[in-house]
């Protein structure tokens, strides 16, 4: 116990060092460097970046303002960033506005299909914005339909878990069984917030489906149970540098997006708290 302590002491420190270097350019750019000097044995080819969800309540402009602040790339945009019920010419201009900001629109998400024409929606949005992933939930019944607009497209679909209120989709094992023998391009985004908040370590659940991980969203919470509420990445009870291990260890090489929930008014603190804390534990993987 003494011995983990100390580790979570020493990845606390390198937080503390890459959260402040985050808000500043060069030095974000500094520890985006150093998370990534690894052996090859330990090589980590995922990439960071953030679900735009965590900026609910903010524009389109403050919120890429606000990911590049943090230093991150990679974003997935929820529609209250860019409506589903977009024009294409709509969906273009705000992907050209991402992309001239310096960041990369890789995903949209959590887009909800409860019908066929929400699925042909969901496919259409993303191949107007470029999407290489929609982060969805797709009822069970929609999932044959789902698999030939991932054939048709070639956009990848991976089905969020809710926990402990999901009555369908509450960890990531409840969708691995619907979803198993479809095209592998259909598989799954780990919250591991939520994954946790089932009862589920996200480490063994990133490992044992580790073929169909597509996404993972970034989070760490108070509690193992459904009354578990969201914290800063570092300061729950997600055993947060075995989960990014695992990620190294099964070569994952997705994104892996901050989704923070707390205090949503008042988010940049937490947030660049969170990302400091696991750029911190990746500069210690060695």
């Amino acid at each position: 116990m003494r011995g983990k302590k100390r580790t979570r002491r020493y990845f606390l420190r390198l937080a503390g060092i890459a959260a402040a270097a985050s808000l500043t350019s060069t030095s974000g750019l500094l520890a985006q460097n150093a998370a990534t000097r690894t052996t090859p044995a330990n090589k980590i080819l995922f990439k960071l970046g953030v679900a735009s969800y965590t900026f609910r309540k903010f524009k389109l402009d403050e919120t890429l303002a606000m990911t590049k602040r943090v230093g991150l790339k990679y974003i997935a945009l929820k529609s209250f960033h860019l409506p589903l019920e977009s024009t294409v010419e709509q969906i273009r201009e705000v992907a050209k506005k991402v992309k001239d900001a310096g960041l990369e629109l890789y995903g949209g998400g959590v887009i909800y299909m409860n019908n066929e024409a929400e699925v042909h929606c969901a496919f259409d949005y993303a191949k107007a914005a470029g999407m290489k992933v929609i982060i969805g939930v797709a009822k069970p019944e929609l999932l044959k339909l789902v698999n030939k607009k991932v054939q048709q497209y070639n956009i990848k679909l991976a089905i969020h878990n809710h926990g402990p209120g999901d009555k369908v989709y509450p960890t990531p094992a409840s969708a691995y069984e619907r979803i198993k023998d479809l095209d592998e391009r259909i598989g799954l985004c780990n919250d591991i917030g939520h994954t946790q908040r089932a009862g589920m370590d996200p480490s063994e659940s990133a490992e044992k489906f580790a073929d169909r991980l597509l996404d993972v969203h970034m989070k760490d919470v108070s509690a193992a149970t459904a009354k578990g509420h969201e914290v800063e990445v570092g300061r729950g009870v997600i055993d947060i540098p075995k989960f990014l291990q695992t990620l190294v260890k099964v070569k994952y090489s997705g994104v892996v997006a901050f989704e923070y929930e707390k205090d949503p008014e008042n988010l940049l603190p937490g947030l660049a708290e969170s990302v400091g804390y696991v750029r911190g534990v990746l500069a210690g993987i060695q």
